[in-house]
């Protein structure tokens, strides 16, 4: 891997992480087997007041597979998974693995046109799907016919039932083999570097290594058998799906699910459950240390926790923090590497604000425009490599191509390093703003932001000006029971940044568009202006 011992923060790393590591060649589904054997009689999985021991949960994975298979489902082919956080999506990944099939992570809330996006691209078989989604999947089967639909927590005694076909077959006895470098396990879609949708395959060793990496990284503090992992954030997303469900299954923790994030009832389940572990996006962070009695929910049960999908601010990190005495784990990761590949190490040295340091068996750089790599402290474009990084794009050569050069990702994300091999995340290539020659990174203005105590959130885009080429424009939302006074919050940011940097103009939302795992949709906002400037064209025109 490069001479990865050479590079510099290979110091950083405690001293179990500098042991040469070792990716066990294994399906995933060997990885549950292993942990029902070891912890068969634990909770595996807990939703509402309903739980499931790994003995219960292996023996749905083998009996829903044994299903599959009479009814003629065979490896290779690929089955949708549009199900919210719930056992039945636990059990279907697995058993979908156990075959060889190829899973496709599909959100629920999915409009008919999304849907028939994702299973005509991928050429999706099979598709299992909640009873309330059924009405748009039916959509889609007029347009683009599935071989057959399965239906989670349907009360139909039928074979599209999942309940059913577990209650009524045995379990799969044969093996299926399974080329862990080759065989794709999971179809993950997104807008990836580029911004247009497609379908990034992630073979069964780039889970498997990242679990292991991800393991690694959080040291000796990760107990076997012992965590509770707060499973709030959708189990589609690739950040749940290997930091709370594959990474819990493999230390025989027992899963929490949250089928829905709201507040007060994800406290009172943190009350009852004393969860160790919390894998979190910023939303939900942000929905914690703003909640007026969050300190009588006995958070201090955590442990440790990550965030993904988006950047969290400095500020909401150091209020969490001392709201509960857990240390969150700043990283970061992508779809295309199965996704995490920086962290900051949960002993040693921590950099609040950096993403880190590359996991395990991880080589990472900025290189320019031409892939020369630059030196400290210099912005340039993250590139990664590891054996968590993808096998490609879903029958798409030139997105591949454009995005995997001799064995690196190039992420699109500008980041620059450090001395000591940290690395910050600046903001993405296409959202960089040049303003009159002068590059500005959102990222950093929506720190400064985020420091006022009235700005519970913020969020800053370029729109397009004659003069300048675009002007920085920041949208931000109140702190409840506050009020924002625009001319007080000009100031602060003129005192915490250069005049080029300071917004042009200011808009108070009460809520900023953001997508089901509660990644902000700047594109919404870019939108939303350029309608507005063609609106007012008509106008004057």
């Amino acid at each position: 891997m490069n001479n990865l011992e050479e590079r510099k923060w290979y110091e950083s790393y405690p001293s179990e992480m500098k042991k040469d590591l070792k990716y066990p060649e294994v399906s995933l589904y060997s990885l549950l087997k292993r942990t029902a054997e070891k912890y068969g009689s634990r909770t595996a999985v807990i939703l509402e007041d309903n739980q499931i021991s790994y003995q219960e949960l292996i023996d749905k994975v083998d009996r829903l597979a044994g299903a599959w298979d009479d009814i003629g489902l065979v490896k290779g082919e690929r089955i949708g998974l549009m199900v919210s956080n719930h056992p039945d999506y636990i059990i279907a990944y697995y058993a979908a693995q156990r075959l060889g099939l190829i899973v496709v992570q599909i959100n629920p809330r999915y409009t008919a046109r999304e849907l028939l996006q994702i299973v005509s691209d991928s050429k999706t078989n099979y598709l299992v799907a909640e009873q309330a989604n059924l009405k748009t999947v039916y959509q889609v089967d007029d347009m683009q016919k599935l071989n057959r639909i399965f239906v989670s927590g349907s009360e139909d005694n039928d074979h599209h039932s999942l309940d059913f076909l577990i209650e009524n077959s045995t379990p799969l006895r044969k093996e299926i083999p399974i080329s862990v470098k080759e065989d794709v396990a999971v179809i993950q879609y997104t807008g990836g570097t580029s911004g247009k949708m497609k379908g990034a395959m992630l073979t069964h060793l780039n889970l498997v290594a990242n679990i292991i990496q991800s393991y690694t990284m959080y040291g000796k503090r990760m107990l076997f058998g012992q965590e509770v992992v707060l499973t709030a954030t959708p189990l589609y997303h690739v950040y749940a799906m290997t930091s709370a469900m594959n990474l819990g299954i493999y230390i025989g923790a027992s899963l929490l699910l949250i089928r829905k994030f709201e507040v007060d009832d994800v406290l009172n389940k943190i009350k009852r459950y004393q969860p160790t572990f919390f894998p979190g996006v910023p939303g939900m962070y942000n929905a914690f240390v703003n909640h007026p009695d969050v300190e009588s929910y006995g958070l201090h049960c955590l442990k440790f926790c990550s965030s993904g999908s988006a950047p969290l601010p400095v500020e909401i990190i150091k209020r969490f923090e001392s709201l509960t005495g857990a240390v969150i784990g700043e990283g970061f990761g992508l779809t295309e590497a199965s996704p995490s590949t920086h962290r900051n190490p949960t002993t040693g040295v921590r950099k609040v604000g950096s993403i880190g340091i590359p996991l395990p068996g991880t080589d990472s750089k900025i290189v320019d425009e031409d892939s020369n790599e630059l030196p400290d402290n210099c912005v340039g474009e993250l590139i990664i490599k590891g054996p968590q990084i993808m096998k490609g794009y879903w029958q798409n050569g030139d997105e591949t191509a454009q995005a995997l050069r001799n064995g690196w990702l190039y992420t699109g994300d500008l980041a620059m390093s450090d001395e000591e091999g940290y690395f910050y995340i600046v903001g993405r290539k296409k959202e960089m703003i040049i303003n009159g020659g002068f590059n500005i990174y959102p990222q950093e203005v929506e720190s400064v932001l985020y420091d006022h105590p009235d700005v519970k959130e913020s969020a800053v885009v370029g729109i397009p000006d004659r003069e300048k080429g675009e002007i920085v424009k920041a949208y931000v939302v109140a702190k409840d029971g506050h009020t924002i006074d625009l001319e007080e919050l000009k100031g602060h940011c003129y005192h915490n940044l250069t005049r080029y940097k300071v917004p042009k103009r200011f808009e108070i939302c009460e809520a900023l568009p953001r997508n089901t795992v509660g990644k902000l949709l700047k594109r919404k906002l870019v939108e939303r202006e350029k309608l507005k400037e063609e609106e007012e064209h008509h106008a004057g025109g």
